[in-house]
């Protein structure tokens, strides 16, 4: 769903996104070719310390993983067939993580994509009834035990197909999922609630069986620390209410009224405590450049593993593909595997 039409302000919407006239300019058309145009070179930053490129670099690149971890990576990319003019297939060449997660693919049949085809020996395509819209993918280089994409007890189904994924390994359970959003008004905000509902059950069940990396778009700024203008937008915006913080919370740190339920680390904000770093970058308004923007994108981990994680990062010179920039982490391989 595209955000509401209105004049500029602080507060700034969240939902399913579509694409307006600045992103046009990420690509120009040479003989009937797609070619990127130049990144922003100059090396600003905005005031929040995130770079203010508007399109993707011409060139990726980035370090080795850490001996004997495994790359995860999950990124929003806001429609796969808008993401494949843009540079899309350079980001995962260059990543190459062992196992990523797309959100918002708005794919309406499993794509025939020869990058990830090729990278990804098992695929998941987790789609929405309605057409051309949400989509959640699980992509692996390790085959898993077991796969779903349901959420048990959800009273409506359509409003979770194409939104979750579940990977069973050896070693720990790989959660997908592109959270449904609040809506413009707040006025889908009980589906919301309904899902949250659920999908903490999920959660912790899962958790009491194996390791849970539950990672892909949360849809929730948990935190004042995670979006540029929180005053303006508490309680007003999807993603910033007081229901969905609080539900993220309980996930994180279970009530004591629920003894036997593990807790969860928010593992980019555990590991970059004082950043004010984003995932989301609304097109409109010129947010890139002024560093407006959410963290919505996020690994969290079952706590019992968090010590296994030796990095993660927002990549977040990888804008303009989409309005959202991956994130990644590396985890040891034998959370993953089982085999230590």
């Amino acid at each position: 769903m595209p955000p509401p039409k209105r004049k500029a302000s602080a507060i700034e919407s969240n939902s399913d996104h579509e694409h307006d006239a600045a992103s046009k300019s990420a690509t120009k058309k040479v003989k009937g070719k797609a070619v990127q145009e130049p990144a922003d070179n100059t090396g600003n930053l905005a005031a929040n310390g995130q770079p203010t490129n508007k399109v993707p670099p011409v060139h990726m690149s980035f370090p080795a993983r850490v001996e004997g971890t495994l790359r995860l990576a999950t990124w929003n990319i806001c429609g796969l067939a808008s993401a494949q003019k843009k540079g899309f297939k350079y980001y995962v060449e260059a990543e190459d993580p062992d196992i990523l997660v797309l959100t918002e693919t708005k794919v309406n049949s499993d794509p025939q994509d020869g990058t990830l085809n090729s990278r990804f020996g098992y695929r998941t395509w987790a789609i929405s009834d309605k057409k051309s819209y949400s989509g959640t993918a699980a992509l692996s280089k390790y085959k898993p035990i077991s796969v779903t994409t349901d959420l048990p007890g959800h009273p409506d189904p359509s409003l979770v197909k194409g939104r979750i994924v579940t990977l069973e390994f050896q070693g720990c359970y790989v959660l997908a999922t592109y959270v449904t959003n609040a809506g413009q008004g707040l006025k889908t905000l009980s589906e919301k609630n309904t899902w949250n509902r659920h999908f903490t059950t999920y959660i912790r069940d899962l958790d009491k069986k194996k390791p849970v990396i539950w990672m892909g778009d949360l849809n929730v700024a948990p935190t004042a620390q995670d979006l540029a203008n929180p005053k303006p937008n508490w309680n007003k915006t999807p993603g910033y209410t007081k229901d969905e913080t609080e539900a993220f919370k309980h996930i994180l740190d279970p009530p004591e009224s629920e003894e036997r339920s593990g807790k969860f680390i928010d593992i980019w904000r555990q590991r970059h405590p004082d950043d004010r770093h984003y995932t989301y970058f609304s097109y409109r308004f010129n947010c890139r450049a002024k560093g407006i923007g959410w963290r919505l994108d996020m690994f969290v981990v079952s706590e019992r593993i968090a010590e296994k994680v030796k990095m993660c990062d927002i990549r977040s010179e990888i804008y303009g593909v989409s309005d959202h920039v991956p994130i990644i982490m590396e985890i040891e391989s034998d959370v993953i595997t089982g085999m230590s």
